[in-house]
C-alpha cells in the first residue's frame, strides 16, 4: 500500500512540528478604580514551550484559570503576546520576514465553546461559514458552494439550513455550523477550546466522532482543549498539563493516563469519574484552591497543594525534563530531576507516592 499523498502546502516534512512553540508568555495587568493605579500582574501564561506534530491531536488540561483558553488566542493572535515565538511549519508568525498574521489564520482556525456567541445572529448560516473565503477572495458563488458541500460533510442538510439563522438551530447543530465555518478556508491545524462541553452527552458523542472522521478526510491536525479528562483521552494523540500559567507534563495519551509522573496530573486522573465502584474515590485528589495567579508561589507553583513538597521545591522552579524517551514524556518536577536536592529524587515518583 503506498503511502498518502504528502500536503502540497508541506514546506518541511513529517518530521518537522506544524507548530512550535517557545517561551510563550502572556501578563495581564489590571488596574484599580481610583486614577487607574495599578493593581497587579496577572501571570496567565508564564514561559510554556511545546510543539505539535502534522496529523495529531494534542490534547490540553487543567483546572479552570490555568491558561488554557489564554493559551489558544494567543496561537491565534486573537490576544498580543508579551514574549515567545510561534513557528508554524518553519515560519514564524508575525515577524517581517516570516508568515503574516493573515496568512496564519488561513492555516489556522478556532472553535470556541459558546455556540451561538460564536455566530453572527444578523446573517443566516450560508454566509456566516462564506464570509471567511469571501474576505480572502474567494468568489460569492464559490464561497456559497463551499459553505453548501461543508454543511453536507458536517451532517446538515445545506437544502435545509443554509437560509436559517442561529437562532433556529440546536446547540449542536450551532456548533456543527461552526465546525464548518472553521474548515471553509481549508485550514491545517484547527483548535477546539471546550467545543463540546457545552453539548448533551448524545450530541457530545457524535460531534466527536464527527471530528474524527474530519480529520481523517481533511488531513487536519487538532490542538483539543477540555476540561473532560475522558473525552481527551478519547480524542487525543499526545496530553500536554497545565498548572497556573505553566506546563508541568506533556507525553502520549498512553503515558499520561497510565504512568503520570506529575503529582498535579496524578490528582487530576484521579479525580475521573468511574463506572466501576470498586474505583470509588474516599478521598479528595487535592486540597484548596489553586494559588492566587496575581501572586503566584515561588519555586514550584504546585507545592502549596502537594503532599510531597520539601524545601527545594520553594526555592527553586523545576525544569521541564525527559522522563522517557521513547513516549517523549516530559515532566516539570523535583523528584523526576536527579540531584535536585528532593529526598524522593533518588526513588522517583511512584515510589514515593507508594510510600
Amino acid at each position: 500500500m503506498s503511502p498518502p499523498p504528502l500536503d502540497p502546502r508541506d514546506r518541511g516534512g513529517k518530521a518537522q512540528p506544524l507548530l512550535a512553540v517557545t517561551g510563550l508568555k502572556k501578563y495581564f495587568h489590571l488596574k484599580s478604580g481610583l486614577l487607574s493605579s495599578a493593581a497587579g500582574v496577572v501571570q496567565s501564561v508564564d514561559g510554556i514551550s511545546f510543539t505539535v506534530r502534522k496529523g495529531e491531536t494534542l490534547g490540553i488540561v487543567g483546572e479552570s484559570g490555568c491558561g488554557k483558553s489564554t493559551t489558544a488566542r494567543l496561537l491565534m493572535r486573537l490576544i498580543d503576546p508579551d514574549a515567545g515565538e510561534v513557528i508554524f511549519d518553519g515560519e514564524t508568525i508575525g515577524t517581517h520576514d516570516g508568515m503574516s498574521i493573515r496568512e496564519m489564520r488561513r492555516n489556522m482556525q478556532m472553535v470556541f465553546q459558546d455556540s451561538y456567541a460564536s455566530l453572527n445572529p444578523r446573517l443566516p448560516i450560508e454566509e456566516s461559514i462564506a464570509f471567511g473565503p469571501r474576505v480572502h477572495g474567494i468568489p460569492r458563488a464559490a464561497a456559497r458552494e463551499r459553505a453548501r458541500s461543508l454543511l453536507e460533510q458536517v451532517g446538515l442538510d445545506p437544502n435545509l439550513y443554509v437560509r436559517r439563522y442561529p437562532h433556529e438551530l440546536s446547540g449542536g447543530q450551532r456548533q456543527r455550523v461552526n465546525i464548518a465555518r472553521a474548515l471553509a478556508l481549508e485550514p491545517r491545524l484547527v483548535i477546539m477550546d471546550e467545543a463540546v462541553s457545552a453539548l448533551d452527552k448524545s450530541v457530545e458523542a457524535q460531534v466527536l466522532n464527527l471530528l474524527m472522521d474530519l480529520k481523517t478526510n481533511f488531513g487536519l491536525t487538532y490542538i483539543f482543549i477540555s476540561h473532560d479528562l475522558n473525552v481527551v483521552q478519547y480524542m487525543s494523540d499526545r496530553v500536554l498539563v497545565m498548572y497556573l500559567g505553566k506546563l508541568v507534563e506533556i507525553g502520549t495519551v498512553e503515558a499520561i493516563y497510565n504512568r503520570p509522573r506529575h503529582p498535579y496530573t496524578r490528582a487530576l486522573l484521579s479525580a475521573m469519574p468511574s463506572m466501576d465502584p470498586a474505583r470509588r474515590t474516599t478521598q479528595p485528589p487535592l486540597t484548596g484552591d489553586p494559588p492566587n495567579p496575581i501572586n503566584p508561589p515561588s519555586g514550584c507553583r504546585f507545592r502549596t497543594r502537594c503532599a510531597f513538597a520539601e524545601e527545594v521545591c520553594a526555592r527553586a522552579e523545576p525544569k521541564l525534563v525527559e522522563s522517557d524517551e521513547a513516549t517523549l514524556h516530559h515532566v516539570a518536577c523535583h523528584m523526576a530531576i536527579p540531584g535536585s536536592g528532593h529526598s524522593a529524587a533518588t526513588r522517583g515518583i511512584a515510589e514515593a507516592a507508594a510510600s
